[in-house]
């Protein structure tokens, strides 16, 4: 594209007042552009919204039947809603700080939460406590093998600590990070792990092993998730995903259409895709393709920042949450014809 720009009178370049004048307006046609391209793209409606459900939503689970869905907030309330419908069967204050993290136990009739208020809880699905047990520090993420009795908690004062899920007793406690942890993931397969933080430091370990850094991203990694076969790490920033291939530790940065931070990931059961949920200036739900990052379908975003999105383990389900204290559920084997959808709420059906 050519663009011609005004020279001063004096016949010289023009001022740097215009210059400015001139890259505040391209700045502002660009936002234009890119705000009319995202409003006219199609996108899959939400099969169920459920709206208001918590102060924000934080935190996402679904159970291993792909029968219930989990949800937590910024309010410190854990509900559960049946699916398909979205109608909710149970819900009680758990916390007294955001929800950082859900995992359902026991054939799924316990659940196990982790919130900024530091403890670690276990819960019937009535909301009766089991046990709880209260950390050093604020947690801000969670990673559950139940299978190998083992619970990874990451925390806000850059500790790494490992718990028993039998009763809490403390494995290891790991100071890896300055700051808080950003993220932290496992595999149980192959016992390998993985933690991010503000720092913008990567650490992946197996249990036996010491904690080594892997290549830092251009940007904090605000989550990680190991792929389904535990060959690679799958990490998400500013505008893009990092992929560590952990034979060798080299990092490949994977763009993507989000327009600000990717909240939030989660890998299909074979590992080729990637739901994503954007903050900051976009809170697009996307399904990515893992190896490139390209978009393979848009649903319907939030009106406020994402921040947490989860395929169900069945690959049925597709739920996401955000600041505007709603839920969007999708039914991948019943979606909604793909529309287009404004601003102000209104679709347009697109064949």
């Amino acid at each position: 594209m050519l663009m011609i720009f005004p020279r001063s009178r004096r016949g010289g370049n023009a001022s740097p007042v215009r210059w400015r004048l001139i890259g505040d307006v391209l700045a502002a046609a660009g936002l234009v552009l890119a705000l009319v391209g995202c409003a006219f793209t199609p996108r899959v409606p939400a099969n169920v919204i459920l709206r208001d459900v918590h102060n924000n939503g934080y935190a996402l689970a679904f159970d291993n039947d792909s029968k219930t869905l989990a949800s937590g907030g910024s309010e410190g309330r854990i509900r559960l809603w049946a699916l398909p419908e979205g109608k909710e069967i149970a819900g009680w204050m758990a916390h007294g700080g955001s929800l950082q993290g859900l995992q359902f136990l026991n054939h799924d009739r316990e659940i196990l939460s982790a919130a900024y208020d530091g403890v670690l809880a276990r819960w019937t699905r009535a909301g009766t406590p089991l046990k709880r047990f209260v950390t050093p520090s604020p947690i801000t993420d969670m990673a559950v093998d139940e299978a190998g009795a083992l619970v990874i908690t990451g925390h806000s004062d850059g500790h790494v600590r490992l718990w028993r899920l039998t009763d809490f007793s403390l494995i290891h406690d790991l100071s890896l990070h300055r700051g808080a942890v950003r993220a932290v993931a496992y595999h149980a397969p192959t016992r390998q792990l993985a933690s991010g933080g503000a720092d913008g430091r990567i650490f992946h370990w197996r249990l036996e092993e010491q904690p080594r850094p892997l290549p830092s991203p251009p940007t904090d990694a605000q989550d990680l998730a190991f792929a389904p076969e535990g060959s690679f790490l799958m990490g998400s920033g500013w505008f893009k995903l990092f992929r560590w291939r952990l034979v060798d530790e080299s990092l490949t940065v994977l763009p993507t259409a989000h327009h600000g931070i990717v909240k939030s990931i989660s890998f299909d059961r074979d590992g080729r895709q990637l739901a994503s949920i954007g903050r900051q200036t976009d809170s697009a739900v996307y399904l990515l393709d893992a190896q490139t990052g390209n978009v393979l379908k848009r649903f319907q975003p939030h009106e406020l920042c994402g921040t947490a999105v989860r395929l169900s383990l069945d690959g049925r389900y597709l739920a996401s949450t955000s600041d505007d204290a709603n839920i969007h559920l999708w039914d991948l084997l019943h979606p909604l014809p793909e529309r287009i959808i404004y601003s102000n709420g209104t679709t347009d059906e697109h064949r």
